[in-house]
């Protein structure tokens, strides 16, 4: 089964066993990435994502691209500048394509149910402070007057006016 997903603002299409290299995911050599910007599984079509899809992946290195030359020059003015880039790249081996993404197993049921208790304790503090919290007053913001328009009168013809020059 294929899959495409989107990383590093590109989009690749994986299958189980693939090798793809994409832009510099942080991690070690051997760590596990998971990818849940799935856009398609098999037949599968998400709007924009598929619903509970999941691509993992294992880092196989961290290595760096071929170098491209950047080159600026501005002609008869002696100008001329070159630079170099190379890009950091992720080696991924794709190790799993799933429609449905499978759910991380926790280190000991306890440490779930623990950590469920705790976090409702927090809301229930929460919920007494807020309640004991005063309330601000809404403030009212104040409109200025409008001024009042004063028409302009319009100004004279030449005609209205006594002549300087004499005649």
């Amino acid at each position: 089964m294929h899959a495409v997903i989107k990383t590093g603002g590109k989009q690749y299409r994986v299958a189980k066993d693939d090798i793809i290299t994409i832009e510099r995911l942080s991690g070690d050599a051997g760590a596990i990435v998971t990818f849940d910007q799935v856009l398609m599984v098999g037949d599968k079509i998400g709007t924009p994502h598929v619903s509970g899809a999941a691509v993992t992946a294992k880092i196989v290195e961290q290595t760096r691209g071929d170098k491209v030359v950047v080159f600026k020059k501005k002609r008869r003015k002696d100008y001329k500048r070159t630079a170099g880039h190379r890009q950091d790249l992720t080696v991924l081996q794709i190790t799993d394509v799933a429609a449905a993404a499978k759910k991380a197993s926790s280190a000991s049921p306890k440490a779930a149910a623990d950590t469920k208790v705790v976090k409702e304790k927090a809301t229930e503090k929460d919920t007494k402070e807020a309640d004991k919290a005063p309330r601000k007053k809404a403030t009212v913001k104040k409109v200025a007057a409008k001024k009042a328009v004063v028409k302009k009168t319009p100004a004279k013809k030449s005609s209205d006016k006594p002549s300087d020059t004499k005649k």
